[in-house]
């Protein structure tokens, strides 16, 4: 038994963390599955130790924060993950609409909160009214 085991790493989040990414990375009979693993989603080598995780990923942790994948496109790895609260971690989905303006990408929510602009307004004025993305982000509501 690892030292980090005998001293209770394994009642840690940290410990649970490391556990559900390898669940749904190599379970195919975990629901999260069809996501991770079965998209080409993997585990570095060096995570598949919990001991090496844990190592590389403790001392950034906060209670309430959770794994995120700083690309979504790529695997579970120190250079590409991060501690993230839930709100952060539903900015970075495939399912996102990102937009672009001047260089800097948000989601459309980003884009919502950062200007302070209903994201069904947003929507509409690019699907529905046919706005350019300069348009729609730089007019402001009448009030």
């Amino acid at each position: 038994m690892a030292l980090y085991e005998r001293h209770g790493f394994t009642k840690h989040p940290i410990y649970q963390c490391w556990v559900n990414m390898r669940k749904r990375c190599n379970d195919k009979k975990s629901a999260d599955y069809i996501n991770y693993g079965e998209r080409g989603i993997k585990v570095s080598t060096e995570w598949l130790s919990s001991k090496t995780f844990i190592n590389d990923m403790l001392n950034t942790y906060k209670k309430g924060l959770t794994l995120d994948r700083i690309d979504n496109n790529k695997g579970y790895s120190k250079s590409n993950c991060k501690w993230s609260t839930r709100k952060q971690q539903a900015c970075n989905r495939r399912s996102n609409r990102m937009i672009t303006l001047n260089g800097i990408t948000k989601s459309l929510n980003g884009w919502s909160e950062y200007l302070n602009i209903n994201s069904t307004t947003i929507s509409q004025r690019l699907d529905s009214y046919g706005w350019t993305i300069q348009k729609t982000l730089t007019t402001r509501l009448l009030r």
